[in-house]
């Protein structure tokens, strides 16, 4: 058996041993865990999730790409609503948990590349000439594909690159293989523009205002008593959704506050901290900080969105930690929410409060953490397909 063939084997028993969990109730049980044992309604199958994360921590190899030079590539920016392109590949480049530098025995190659460094630094903000993003992506893919024989191998369908820039899913368009078989690990995941789960992958927005990690993941809040606003937004008027709240409930309510620009002595964070429900409209693209910025406040996030598929969605179970409102129920959110039982509303922001392992930003990374948890993503969508040798 070659080392190709090998992996692959690897791979089909790992789908083997992934199926048998969802068979076995009592896997969480058997299976102890030192940092975390995942359970409750926060998943879709809490024993699958759990089989399949240790086999991913065991299995799961991952090359890097060493061809191109920074700022563009190997590197990419650590604040701002887009700082997990730049978080994923500085841990990625520094945590050798997962990497190979060995090709043979990799998984997953992964293109180290930052849409964010590639528009800041070459787009014309006058001429506004996409063309720079074709130039980049098609020369890189060109380079990697003539010296390696990986990409040309599996059409690139074992090869990722991650994006958290609007222009994420465009960066793509260039080449037909990155577009439509290669990994896209995107937080513009939105299917109206072909992202496509069973291949791509959903990745949280969050927004490192500062750059320090501990200043934004500093978990926490008013328990469900002491919450005193029902619900709660403060952000830009963009995009389709958000001119539809602002004309049906800003200034309007003293229950449901929304603002586009906060009053002076208020602070945005603890707002949300003393909300029940905070309020998460898509903006100019689906994905939003909010979400995960709820999280944090362990407030109950409620979500009014389209066409988006949501982080990590594969494992989590996004109904029973969070509402949806759609565009045309807007009018109709207070009564939403006050129709929900008080206990319901309790279970929701206990389990709020469990899931928020799953989004913190630690570096260096901690197991079931955001870091994992993308590449646990990266790693179901690889089980989804077979190389044929």
């Amino acid at each position: 058996m070659t080392r190709d063939e090998k992996l692959e084997a690897g791979l089909a028993k790992a789908r083997t041993l992934i199926r048998q969990s969802a068979r076995q109730g009592n896997f969480t049980l058997a299976h102890e865990d030192p940092d975390y044992v995942p359970q409750g309604d926060i998943y879709r199958n809490a024993q699958v999730f759990h089989r399949s994360y240790l086999l991913m921590e065991r299995l799961f190899k991952i090359f890097i790409y060493k061809e191109g030079e920074s700022p563009i590539f190997h590197n990419g920016p650590c604040k701002s609503i887009y700082s997990m392109e730049g978080v994923f590949l500085s841990i990625m480049e520094t945590d050798t948990k997962f990497q190979t530098w060995d090709p043979r025995e990799a998984h997953v190659f992964f293109l180290p590349l930052s849409v964010v460094m590639i528009i800041e630094l070459l787009f014309d903000p006058i001429i506004r000439d996409k063309a720079v993003l074709e130039r980049i992506i098609v020369d890189y893919v060109h380079l990697i594909s003539h010296k390696y024989p990986y990409w040309n191998r599996s059409l690139g369908a074992d090869h990722f690159m991650l994006s958290c820039h609007d222009w994420g899913p465009r960066a793509t368009w260039y080449v037909p293989q990155l577009y439509f078989t290669s990994i896209r690990v995107l937080c513009n995941a939105n299917t109206s523009e072909h992202f496509n789960p069973k291949k791509d992958a959903s990745l949280p927005e969050i927004n490192l205002v500062t750059g320090e990690i501990a200043n934004l993941t500093a978990a926490g809040g008013s328990p469900p008593s002491n919450r005193i606003i029902l619900a709660f937004f403060a952000g830009a008027m963009h995009g389709r959704i958000r001119p539809a709240l602002f004309h049906h409930w800003k200034d309007k309510d003293k229950d449901v506050q929304v603002y586009e620009r906060l009053p002076d002595g208020l602070s945005y964070h603890e707002m949300m901290k003393k909300s029940k429900y905070c309020i998460c409209p898509s903006g100019h693209e689906v994905a939003s900080p909010r979400i995960a910025e709820a999280i944090y406040a362990e407030c109950v996030p409620v979500l009014i969105s389209q066409h988006y598929v949501l982080p990590f969605s594969d494992v989590l179970n996004w109904e029973s930690f969070t509402v949806r409102v759609s565009v045309d129920e807007i009018p109709n959110l207070k009564k939403i929410l006050l129709e929900i039982p008080e206990d319901m509303y309790v279970r929701m922001q206990k389990r709020v409060k469990q899931v928020q392992r799953h989004f913190v930003v630690n570096d260096p990374p901690k197991r079931y953490d955001v870091f994992h948890m993308i590449i646990h993503s990266i790693w179901l969508r690889r089980l989804n397909f077979q190389i044929n040798m």
